[in-house]
């Protein structure tokens, strides 16, 4: 549940959200495809709540990208950093995302990841794709991205389907 995964406290009888907390490997949630979102529920609060957070917690530990189930969620959200997101204009929130295409050409360069900390390793991505999702507002997105904004998305949608640059670093 979200709330499990929230330091809450209490300010004038409000909750505040402090941060979430980043889940870690070995935790089985980060190995799982994840549930994709009922695209009629987006715009409800829980998720609003949960994508705020999300970028909250990024933010306060240094991330370009975290995903639903790095926070104990299984849903198949992610969120990017903000600068990055308006210097590319896309959204920075992905709800249910899909690559749909990726290029035959690649580039390696070394990841690390929120999950598996002070552990970082050469991986190969495609330096092109196009990705289509929702953006938190529940409208249809589909757009090309190239470059770091490529792999971040790349990254971000490898952990919705349950692997991690560790699994990656495996497959070579």
């Amino acid at each position: 549940m979200f709330f499990e995964s929230v330091k809450l406290s209490y300010f004038n009888k409000k909750a505040i959200i402090f941060l979430m907390e980043i889940t870690k490997i070995p935790n089985k949630i980060l190995a799982k495809k994840l549930e994709k979102v009922a695209v009629d529920n987006i715009k409800s609060g829980r998720y609003k709540d949960l994508i705020s957070s999300m970028r909250m917690a990024m933010v306060e530990n240094s991330g370009v990208g975290l995903a639903a189930n790095q926070v104990g969620e299984d849903l198949r959200i992610f969120v990017i950093d903000k600068k990055l997101a308006e210097e590319n204009n896309v959204p920075d929130a992905f709800i249910n995302p899909e690559v749909t295409e990726f290029s035959k050409e690649g580039d390696e360069t070394e990841e690390g990841c929120l999950s598996i900390p002070d552990y970082w390793t050469q991986i190969k991505r495609s330096k092109k794709i196009k990705i289509k999702a929702v953006d938190e507002n529940g409208k249809k997105i589909k757009f090309k991205a190239r470059g770091f904004l490529a792999r971040v998305l790349q990254h971000e949608t490898d952990h919705l389907n349950g692997k991690t640059i560790k699994d990656r670093a495996n497959e070579k």
